[in-house]
């Protein structure tokens, strides 16, 4: 009995140390801590530990590997970004259940959220669908940091990445303008109206000219994009094919869902156009003036806001006044009023 004492004290000796807080006094168990201050107090020390832990590693990583250290960062103010976009999703979609609204009648800034919130969650499925197979995640990170512009989303980008991609982005589309007359030039001697014809040939020269046309000029030719063979329902493979990358659509769907796709898009945007007219311009902050006119065709990298503002009240000139049947002249319109814009 003595030496069972004697041993159990000389274990309680030796594990002294460890059981000890700062300066020898006693550190105290996490049940004590639940029970002194109930599961908040627990919580709190669990946070408390995992600060410290993640403080320790990136401490580590900005000393020893700091180039893993950005796409850390990156990557934890990206998730940050995504669940405050999550929250402010959920609460548009509660709002316009309680409200009994459609998407059309939203404001502009919950309309465009919306809009971005569904582009990026179609570009990042496949991501997820190919991150379900046991151990498939570790050949989807290393796909993720390979390809970037093609797998991530904004939120994963840093800005010299952002920049990055916008440019190879717009180069693209604009690669495609040219397609994209060359197929509407094609088409003019093909419009039912006979007195379309020629201004539309006309026009289509002009702009190849260099030259920008006039609201009123696309005005007048409106009756030919509401029919065949220029309405987006009746467009020829090659000329959807060019308009869908020039609006940054994928071109690579079927035929008739490329022409759906397209048609949805342009309705979309028209619909984004009407909640900019009830907000007005002079509203949009000048990082909310770039992305409107990014979307609609016009890459605003070296223009100020003031320029921003003029094409963007040209475009809704016309926008405003098209019905949802001429949507095909609103999607060629991103390319005729985009391609020839010079800075004054």
């Amino acid at each position: 009995m003595a030496l069972s004492r004697l041993g159990c004290r000389g274990l309680v000796w030796r594990l002294r140390p460890a059981l000890s807080g700062p300066r020898g006094l006693p550190r105290p168990p996490l049940c004590c801590l639940s029970s002194r201050g109930g599961p908040g107090a627990l919580v709190a020390a669990v946070t408390a530990a995992a600060k410290r832990v993640t403080g320790a590693y990136e401490r580590f990583l900005r000393r020893r590997f700091p180039r893993a250290y950005v796409l850390h960062q990156t990557f934890a103010s990206g998730v940050r970004a995504l669940v405050l976009e999550v929250k402010e999703i959920r609460q548009i979609r509660q709002r316009m259940s309680r409200q009994r609204l459609s998407a059309e009648q939203l404001p502009y800034r919950d309309m465009e959220r919306l809009r971005q919130f569904r582009r990026d969650l179609l570009k990042v499925l496949p991501v997820l669908v190919l991150a379900i197979p046991p151990f498939a995640n570790f050949l989807v990170l290393i796909l993720m940091y390979l390809f970037p512009r093609q797998l991530l989303i904004r939120h994963f980008w840093t800005a010299p990445q952002r920049r990055q991609f916008r440019e190879l982005e717009d180069a693209a589309r604009r690669g495609a303008y040219g397609a994209v007359l060359a197929n509407l030039a094609l088409a003019a001697p093909a419009l039912p109206d006979t007195r379309l014809r020629e201004p539309l040939r006309l026009l289509c020269t002009q702009v190849q000219g260099g030259a920008q046309p006039r609201v009123s000029q696309l005005w007048d030719l409106r009756g030919g994009f509401s029919g065949p063979p220029l309405a987006l329902e009746t467009l020829r493979g090659p000329h959807a094919r060019a308009l869908s990358r020039a609006l940054l659509l994928t071109p690579l769907l079927p035929l008739p869902l490329l022409r759906r796709r397209l048609r949805s898009h342009v309705l979309e945007l028209r619909a984004l156009d009407q909640a900019l007219l009830r907000l007005g311009l002079e509203q949009l902050h000048p990082h909310e003036l770039r992305a409107a006119c990014y979307l609609r065709g016009l890459n605003p990298a070296r223009l100020e806001p003031p320029e921003c503002r003029a094409w963007l009240q040209r475009w809704l000139r016309l926008s405003g006044q098209l019905a949802a049947s001429e949507a095909s002249l609103l999607a060629h319109s991103a390319v005729l009023l985009a391609l020839n814009h010079q800075r004054a």
